[in-house]
């Protein structure tokens, strides 16, 4: 789902489905789910992720910028947990990622918003977990580093500098632990904030 039609053209050339609208709002949320539950009986699983939040100086972003983007960043998961946690407790099992950021873990000057949001997204989800598992259904967040589309030169001057491996992510890797973790050999995986940043975060 996005804002832009380019949800609907993705879904295409993925031979899924795609909606116009927004994680900001309940309604678009209910489409979705409801859509996938007319193509493919049930929902198994669900990966939470949205854009960034506004960067800006700690106290100049302004009191509607921190509400928007807390809808944005951890609210939409809320609403969405509301909408499928009935579901996937009627077939007593589910898997929910959140994508969330590095610095959920490591704040940064350079990101309040986000800093701030995201760990308190990872507080949520480990409530979640502790509430559901017992149900059947497992929530994690992945934490992604200095991640770089394709095309763009993964082992920069500045990225090598703070990045233990010596390059930036690519979309394939993060895909991969979230596929992991959606499947049943992540069984006994629940309530975790998984990094996936070739050692950035220095927090042990």
């Amino acid at each position: 789902m996005s804002r832009s039609t380019d949800a609907l053209n993705l879904a295409k050339e993925l031979n899924g489905i795609g909606l116009q609208g927004s994680v900001t709002d309940e309604r678009s949320l209910e489409s979705l789910f409801s859509a996938a539950l007319d193509t493919y009986g049930h929902v198994d699983v669900v990966v939470n992720n949205t854009g960034d939040p506004a960067r800006g100086d700690l106290l100049d972003l302004a009191s509607e910028q921190w509400h928007a983007d807390m809808d944005l960043i951890l609210l939409n998961v809320i609403r969405m947990a509301r909408i499928v946690t009935p579901h996937m407790l009627s077939r007593k099992s589910g898997a929910i990622v959140n994508i969330s950021a590095a610095d959920a873990y490591e704040p940064d000057l350079r990101f309040p918003i986000g800093s701030t949001l995201r760990a308190a997204l990872g507080a949520w989800t480990k409530l979640y977990s502790d509430r559901y598992a017992k149900e059947g259904i497992r929530m994690n967040c992945v934490l992604p580093g200095i991640i770089f589309p394709p095309g763009w030169p993964a082992d920069r001057a500045d990225v090598r500098a703070r990045v233990p491996v010596g390059r930036a992510g690519s979309y394939e890797e993060i895909a991969e632990v979230v596929a992991f973790l959606l499947s049943a050999k992540a069984s006994y995986i629940t309530g975790q904030n998984i990094r996936v940043d070739g050692g950035l975060v220095k927090y042990v």
